[in-house]
């Protein structure tokens, strides 16, 4: 039993921390960075603290490099899916949404709920993350150059292009890394095979969905998964008043927009898909909605099909 506890809400840039005991706070900001996990270490340090959990959000990319730290550095972590956090502020009838009021609330939670230890994934997943998130870095690098090119003075325009060039190389560099590692071990091949079966599942979106739905988060069904993703329905009603349906967004916020195009392409290519898409058109759903309600489809059929071990039939699913 965990007497003192750390909550995280962590953001791509930020992360707050608040820590629980005898039922006051102190709260502190950090920065979503190497250097900021040491100053977070550091602000731990000060307290001196032995019997202590640290509790955050899975949100993906953004809190699994903390974790990894965090884990190394001796400290117990729980990796908790937004969803739960979500439910718990409801019972609360909690209305303050600030990140310092968030880190609070996931103290709170913890505190009551004592959730279970992350463990690190096994050493081809965590590479296979290490090396998506390589990817995002150089292509947020790559659109930054873009940009500055865009009103750049003619006398730093060829050191930009030099450096666009590089970033090029880079990115081609690392995507094939990623493809060797998958190739090399025969189960993710095995399950990459399987994805790319799918109409609309290709090389990107199938190496994300490759750790999203890797064992190690031991989803029991793909409504977990969604959630995972962020893709779950959030709904907005009250008494007699609906508002509008949105997706959560509590969760991985990569995979999310990693699924996006695949799903556009699927409301076209892949059979399913489309009869779904077609359905919620005649439904009067807006083009959003129909992606969004596309990509939790997909993630469904990506769940079904590594779950079964065959390949995609759209004659036995349409059946």
């Amino acid at each position: 039993m965990f007497q003192i506890i750390i909550g995280v809400d962590i953001a791509k840039h930020k992360f707050d921390v608040a820590r629980l005991e005898s039922n006051k706070y102190k709260h502190k900001k950090f920065d979503n960075t190497p250097d900021g996990f040491a100053a977070f270490s550091a602000w731990l340090a000060t307290f001196g603290d032995s019997n202590v959990l640290i509790c955050m959000e899975a949100t993906g990319a953004y809190s699994i490099p903390l974790a990894e730290f965090l884990m190394q550095s001796d400290y117990p972590v729980a990796v908790v899916n937004p969803a739960k956090i979500k439910s718990f502020a409801k019972s609360e009838l909690s209305r303050v949404k600030t990140d310092k009021s968030d880190a609070k609330l996931i103290a709170r939670y913890a505190l009551e709920r004592q959730p279970p230890l992350w463990t690190p994934p096994p050493a081809n997943i965590h590479e296979l993350q290490v090396l998506l998130r390589r990817v995002e870095d150089l292509l947020e690098m790559q659109q930054m150059e873009k940009n500055r090119l865009d009103t750049a003075d003619a006398c730093i325009a060829e050191s930009i292009k030099t450096v666009l060039t590089q970033l090029e190389k880079e990115l081609k560099a690392t995507r094939k890394r990623i493809q060797h590692l998958i190739n090399q071990d025969p189960d993710l091949k095995r399950r990459r095979d399987l994805l790319e079966t799918i109409p609309g599942i290709a090389e990107a979106s199938s190496a994300h969905l490759l750790v999203a739905l890797s064992e190690h988060y031991r989803f029991t069904n793909a409504k977990q998964a969604v959630a995972f993703a962020g893709l779950n329905p959030a709904l907005n009603e009250s008494g007699t008043w609906k508002g509008r349906t949105r997706i959560s967004k509590m969760g991985d916020p990569l995979l999310r927009a990693k699924l996006y195009m695949p799903a556009v392409v699927a409301g076209q290519h892949n059979p399913i898909i489309r009869a779904f898409r077609l359905r919620l058109e005649a439904n009067g759903k807006n083009g959003m909605a129909i992606v969004c309600a596309s990509m939790r489809k997909l993630v469904h059929l990506a769940f079904a099909i590594l779950k079964s071990g065959k390949p995609f039939d759209p004659h036995f699913l349409l059946a």
